[in-house]
């Protein structure tokens, strides 16, 4: 799907939202946030999970900030 067909339909659902009463985008609005907080209260389990398995790998280094200075500072 090029750009101009994603935008068009973008248009389109924009003004088939325009011609809901104010009443019924108050609700549509509501449903949107909500699945948004969902989606990222999803994503942010799954990075969590990613770092966990990181730390049980050892992949993780704990330090102080001076630390992970002088690391960068030796690579």
């Amino acid at each position: 799907m090029n750009d101009r067909h994603k935008y068009s339909g973008f248009q389109e659902v924009i003004e088939a939202v325009e011609t809901f009463s104010l009443e019924e985008r108050e609700i549509l609005l509501d449903i949107l946030k909500k699945r948004l907080s969902e989606e990222r209260r999803k994503q942010l389990g799954q990075e969590i999970a990613e770092v966990r398995q990181d730390y049980q790998e050892g992949k993780v280094q704990l330090g102080t900030v001076d630390d992970f200075l002088a690391a960068l500072d030796e690579d």
